[in-house]
């Protein structure tokens, strides 16, 4: 399945070289367009300010993936807890057929500016690929004591129905950046039903 997370390139990008948080601050200080970029990405606050932590050397921590649904309560996975990605493989939840659902993770950004972060999903059912989705979550600074994590809100996403859709789906997920660095990588199944469990 190695293959069915690998990211889906445009043809011509390359990859920006790499700039500590303090030669983004000075660079092209008179450019207004870039200087909009930075702040876009938090870059220009006080160092002091930031909450990296010096002995964990992630450069970007996943730390909750919920499933929303309007009208529903949201499903969380807190992955802070010991053992939460060993469990989403062998404790699948339940999504009804038709439904209009989105996925949303939290996360800290810590140590250098994380380029590019993107989310990738490979969706199986019965050991055949049914689907492949590519999200771009974005570019950010590390975070800080004002902005402690990043959310992201993915595109809304309808489950299939019908009687063929019904069943079980196995998943392999990855957050990945421009340098191809995986941040997380985990397996998880879910089951598209006739209603809500």
């Amino acid at each position: 399945m190695a293959d069915d997370l690998t990211v889906d390139r445009t043809p011509g990008f390359k990859v920006g070289e790499k700039k500590t948080l303090d030669e983004y601050q000075k660079l092209d200080q008179e450019d207004e367009a870039l200087n909009r970029w930075k702040a876009s990405l938090g870059i220009g606050i006080a160092q002091g300010q930031s909450i990296s932590d010096p002995n964990d050397p992630r450069l970007c921590i996943i730390k909750s993936l919920a499933l929303e649904v309007e009208g529903r309560p949201d499903i969380t996975i807190d992955l802070t807890q010991p053992g939460a990605l060993e469990s989403l493989k062998g404790k699948p939840f339940t999504i009804k057929e038709g439904s209009t659902y989105q996925m949303k993770a939290v996360f800290v950004v810590q140590h250098q500016v994380l380029s590019g972060l993107k989310y990738i999903q490979s969706v199986k059912r019965k050991g055949i690929r049914v689907g492949k989705d590519q999200e771009m979550i974005g570019s950010y600074a590390p975070n800080t004591v004002d902005k402690p994590t990043h959310t992201k809100k993915f595109a809304p996403e309808e489950a299939p129905s019908g009687m063929m859709a019904r069943g079980h789906y196995e998943a392999v997920s990855r957050f990945v950046d421009d340098d191809d660095v995986t941040h997380l990588k985990f397996e998880w199944s879910f089951d598209i039903a006739k209603d809500w469990k």
